[in-house]
């Protein structure tokens, strides 16, 4: 039986939906939720990410504005202009698109971040502050896995999750999640021994790890969850995840396809967070 198919293109509708109800009720209430993107080169790719993200913006109804700097651009002048962003009220979401070029420190761009505004979940501080179980920004993408599985039906209490990818925008937040919910996480990654056996263990996948179809699908067990967050682009063009979808939706009970799947839910759960600040701000209970 073909596994069911966890659509993050209707799950993210669903939850704009949400928030644009949201946002009408906070805009009466005399406070209008803004995001500001600082984006430096040309991109391809970072320009569609941005796009998207002020397509969301403009269906709920926020207030957004993209700043745009020249691959040339130093350290000083992005510090800069994220220092002024920090400081302006109409402000609540501050979000840099990464990846900058490379002469550029991401680091400390993220940290330079106010963290009342960190809506990327970057910063160390909102990152410690998952780690011990408290209210902050959780990372986009880990986010809206969650909520993806939550969509679903998916209990994680008792379950046996892997996750393969440890970065800490992606891979370490989502196993924190995992955690959070009782279920019992093991993290793969590019030196793990016997990485098929790992995931063969798994009732619930999580894979994030950037490269093209890493995960064979004879490797997923019989009736396992699949979330695939990976996207690549093929030199055909073909866009794929990190998991041999094809092969992979023959054993799993469910499975996110690429591109549809997570994708969708970062934007989403981007919006959520820059509402979620502007309630903070405005000392909205």
């Amino acid at each position: 039986m073909a596994a069911r198919i966890i659509s993050g293109t209707e799950i993210s509708a669903k939850r704009l939906d949400r928030l644009t109800e949201r946002v009408t009720k906070l805009k009466a209430a005399g406070v209008t939720p803004g995001l500001a993107v600082v984006i430096v080169g040309e991109d391809p790719a970072s320009q569609v990410y941005v796009r998207n993200k002020e397509k969301a913006c403009a269906r709920v109804g926020i207030f957004s504005e993209k700043i745009e700097l020249s691959t040339s651009a130093t350290q000083d002048e992005l510090l800069a202009v994220v220092a002024m962003l920090n400081a302006r009220t109409d402000i609540d979401g501050v979000l840099v698109q990464f990846p900058l070029p490379d002469h550029l420190n991401e680091d400390e761009v993220i940290e330079a971040i106010s963290v009342d505004k960190d809506v990327d979940g970057f910063h160390p501080e909102s990152i410690g502050r998952l780690v011990v179980g408290k209210e902050t920004f959780v990372s986009c993408t880990p986010a809206g896995v969650m909520v993806l599985l939550e969509e679903s039906g998916v209990v994680l209490e008792g379950k046996n999750v892997v996750v393969v990818g440890r970065s800490h925008n992606v891979g370490k937040p989502a196993a924190l999640l995992c955690l959070e919910k009782n279920a019992t996480v093991t993290i793969c990654h590019s030196r793990t021994e016997d990485l098929a056996g790992h995931v063969g263990s798994a009732e619930v996948l999580i894979v994030a790890v950037g490269r093209p179809e890493m995960i064979k699908g004879q490797w997923i067990r019989e009736g396992a969850v699949v979330i695939d967050v990976g996207i690549n682009r093929l030199a055909d063009g073909r866009l794929v995840g990190d998991v041999e979808f094809e092969e992979a939706s023959k054993r799993a009970s469910a499975i996110t396809p690429v591109p549809g799947g997570v994708g969708p839910m970062t934007v989403a759960m981007l919006i959520e967070n820059t509402v979620h600040a502007a309630v903070r701000h405005a000392g909205i209970t």
